[in-house]
């Protein structure tokens, strides 16, 4: 059966205290937004329609990023959830099959538990609904059932007291077939407390027309919407405790779990070792085998097998590490390909470079990579030894087996095995430190 996804996004979420639109507020790096497209992106659907309202170009925009071939409409009043729904229709004219509606606010809804809609569907039902038994029912939606039929969904504000007592609850996903949803959706009226137009209507309205609904039922941490700050950073611990959890289940050491914070799209592999106080950014890679040492932050970035990473370094976008490759204390790596077995291991910058197998990069080397207006590139050759405090001012290549001196400032390209310095020849002028202190003494007297 062909699936359409609806993604309705169109909420201004004024509880958030915040000018951004709700659904583009973040969780492990990625907008509330991505979180949903992707849950409903593996069902592989024909066509995915969001519904955007409150910041509308915004939304469109990391949308059309998101997707490029999404189509995105406007709810230009916002009348309630089945008005919103009412405003895909358009888009999906000629669609047949059946809709998913998803919120862009509800990230962590899982692919088995729609998986488990859809089969519901299949065995019979013409509107599936998905409930979770919840902690506190309190604002929510209550499904009053029949054996094993949803008889018709009630809003809390509209609940009598006998209804307020069910604890399973609506958490607003529902698949229906497109046309029977849009024939329901015209008859939902605006005669309740809040006068919108409920989504939640379309169930009572289709067991009137003799039409079954289900409800399969998922656990309440999967439904948690997001609706104001503390319930950001509820949803963000929740995505880092699930991800620990699968990291550490296919393999990876995490000395400090609680302490290591991942992106929405890290990948880890087997026997990575994560150290306490370690943050992913988001297109992170890590290989197997590599170490990630405490205190690093790591954003696009590849680690190969083997390597090792920090304490207190950093990976930047670009930052592209082979196989056995060491990153030290206060490392700056970024946009770099470093190749195998090099070490560049204390107070160093690295960026727009290519560094060769088994070069040792000494402290404090720096690549002066920008003139203020362009970035250069820096080339190191394969077994190549920078003097500690080395500034490769680019663009400039230090051949194979080459040596720069300690202190240098290397502003012209250095051949294979050659020695290259850089800097002024020191002269010492015995006693004059202590001339100096007086002078320097009287001077401030004086003053």
């Amino acid at each position: 059966m062909p699936i359409a996804l609806i993604v309705l996004a169109a909420g201004q979420g004024s509880r958030m205290q915040s000018d951004l639109p709700k659904v583009l507020h973040r969780v492990a790096h990625a907008p509330l937004l991505a979180h949903a497209l992707r849950a409903g992106g593996t069902l592989r659907p024909d066509r995915v329609v969001v519904v955007a309202g409150h910041g509308g170009d915004a939304v469109e925009a990391v949308t059309r990023a998101l997707d490029p071939e999404a189509i995105v409409v406007r709810q230009t009043e916002q009348k309630g959830t089945a008005h919103a729904v009412a405003q895909a229709r358009a888009a999906l004219d000629g669609f047949s099959g059946d809709a998913v509606i998803l919120y862009g606010d509800t990230p962590f809804i899982r692919p088995e538990t729609l998986d488990a809609m859809l089969s519901a569907r299949a065995d019979g039902a013409d509107v599936v609904v998905l409930g979770f038994e919840a902690a506190d029912p309190g604002r929510y939606g209550r499904l009053v059932t029949d054996g094993d039929r949803l008889e018709r969904i009630v809003e809390a504000k509209d609940a009598t007291p006998e209804e307020l007592r069910i604890r399973l609850c609506n958490s607003g996903v529902i698949v229906a077939d497109k046309d029977l949803l849009f024939e329901l959706i015209d008859q939902v009226g605006a005669d309740n407390a809040a006068g919108e137009y409920y989504l939640t209507d379309i169930v009572a309205l289709a067991r009137a027309a003799r039409r079954p609904a289900r409800v399969v039922t998922c656990p309440e941490a999967e439904t948690m919407g997001v609706n104001t700050r503390a319930d950001l950073a509820r949803a963000e611990a929740t995505f880092q405790a699930d991800m620990r959890r699968e990291a550490m289940a296919t393999g990876a050491t995490l000395t400090a779990p609680e302490t290591v914070f991942f992106a929405h799209d890290t990948v880890i592999g087997r026997d990575v070792t994560i150290e306490p106080n370690v943050v992913f950014g988001p297109d992170v890679t890590i290989e197997s085998g590599a170490t990630i040492r405490a205190f690093s932050h790591l954003e696009g970035c590849h680690v190969s097998d083997g390597c090792v990473v920090g304490p207190y370094a950093r990976l930047r976008p670009g930052a592209e590490l082979d196989r056995g490759v060491r990153i030290g204390n206060f490392v700056e790596v970024k946009s770099a390909q470093v190749h195998e077995g090099a070490k560049i291991n204390h107070l160093t910058y690295i960026g727009d470079a290519e560094i060769g197998a088994r070069a040792n990069i000494g402290a404090g080397t720096i690549t002066c990579n920008y003139d203020g207006v362009s970035k250069h590139r820096t080339i190191v050759g394969a077994d190549a030894f920078i003097g500690s405090d080395t500034m490769l001012v680019a663009p400039v290549t230090i051949g194979a087996g080459a040596i720069t001196g300690s202190g240098s400032v290397v502003t012209e390209d250095v051949p294979d095995d050659a020695l290259a310095l850089g800097r002024a020849r020191q002269v010492t002028k015995p006693g004059y430190a202590d001339r100096l202190r007086q002078a320097l003494r009287t001077l401030k007297e004086s003053c």
